[in-house]
């Protein structure tokens, strides 16, 4: 056990095999080779996901300003997109977009301007700043990346990498609307 920095102690986490014999002992009707990977990815997950995050906030975004960033990368020079194409892709209501693009146009990272091809319509589009934001933290993406999957060999990975493939396809078919 160690001290957190809020002075509490915390206690370690069980190892996946502790963990799934716990579960067995609970619920017999568990598969111990489905719960492992389902449990290794989850825990996977989320310790990206904190890596990612101290990656972003040291450059001076969140997480959530990095998921614009990455969206408006994806779309392609010029890099612009509606908020409602946003929200959508990110899974946010549009209230929610306007306050993320609102505190992004403050920092420099996106504007936010009329189309001047339909007045209505609000275009949103990345900035020079928002561009090198996107690029460092690609950079420390990379970085603790490949640290991360240093122990497989390029094979592994390419292994790896079509199995995590089918199982995103197989849970974004189980999701989609009918």
């Amino acid at each position: 056990m160690g001290d957190t920095p809020d002075g509490t102690t915390s206690v370690p986490e069980p190892s996946l095999d502790e963990q799934i014999a716990v579960y067995q002992r609970e619920f017999q009707d568990l598969d111990p080779q489905v719960e492992k990977v389902v449990s290794a990815l989850s825990r996977l997950n989320r310790r990206m996901n904190v890596a990612y995050g101290r990656q972003t906030a040291a450059l001076g975004i969140s997480n959530a300003e990095w998921e614009v960033l990455k969206a408006l990368v994806i779309s392609g020079a010029p890099y612009r997109m509606g908020p409602s194409e946003l929200a959508k892709q990110l899974g946010l209501t549009p209230a929610a977009m306007t306050h993320r693009i609102d505190r992004m146009t403050a920092e420099g990272l996106v504007t936010r301007e009329r189309d001047e091809s339909n007045r209505v319509r609000v275009i949103v589009e990345l900035t020079d700043e928002g561009r090198s934001k996107w690029l460092d933290a690609m950079r420390a993406a990379t970085i603790f990346e490949e640290d991360l999957l240093q122990d497989l060999s390029t094979a592994e990975r390419g292994v790896l990498g079509d199995m995590l493939t089918r199982l995103l396809d197989r849970v974004e078919d189980l999701q989609s609307p009918s």
